[in-house]
């Protein structure tokens, strides 16, 4: 199988700093497993895969031993290969991802991405915690999922 791979160095303009992340653009969804095995052989932080969905895409990210959930620079090293390297001519793009839509617009300066919202609950600091951590903690939150 001959895949292209991208590295992308996100979050800056300087090669060789930033925040590196592989993208790998497909024209349709290959198996978890085989997914999994090439963002292990890609050993960054995350590798993106992304497979066009009408005007839009899909939008996953790996890393070398799992899937997650959300990865803004991942994100944004996908909209940079589409925009860069595979000629998208237009201000925006919407990815579609296990946390929601996603959108990438290119700027004068760069890329911008919007974050989906998640609203938090408050919830009882875990003593331990703070403990192991050295601190002592106020309040403590965790993501509303409606629950």
């Amino acid at each position: 199988m001959t895949l292209p791979i991208y590295q992308v160095d996100a979050v800056t303009s300087e090669v060789f700093s930033g925040n590196p992340a592989a993208v790998v653009p497909l024209p349709q969804w290959l198996d978890d497993v085989t997914l999994q095995h090439i963002a292990q052989e890609n050993n960054l932080s995350e590798t993106a895969f992304y497979v066009p969905r009408d005007s839009d895409f899909e939008l996953r990210w790996f890393t070398p031993v799992q899937e997650v959930e959300l990865c803004g620079h991942a994100t944004l090293a996908a909209a940079h290969v589409l925009f860069e390297h595979a000629g998208l001519q237009r201000a925006s793009i919407t990815f579609h991802t296990r946390s929601g839509e996603l959108r990438v617009g290119r700027t004068d300066s760069g890329l911008t991405l919007d974050f989906p919202l998640r609203l938090l609950r408050t919830v009882d600091v875990d003593v331990a915690i703070c403990d192991a951590l050295g601190g002592v903690a106020s309040e403590a939150c965790e993501p509303d999922d409606g629950g």
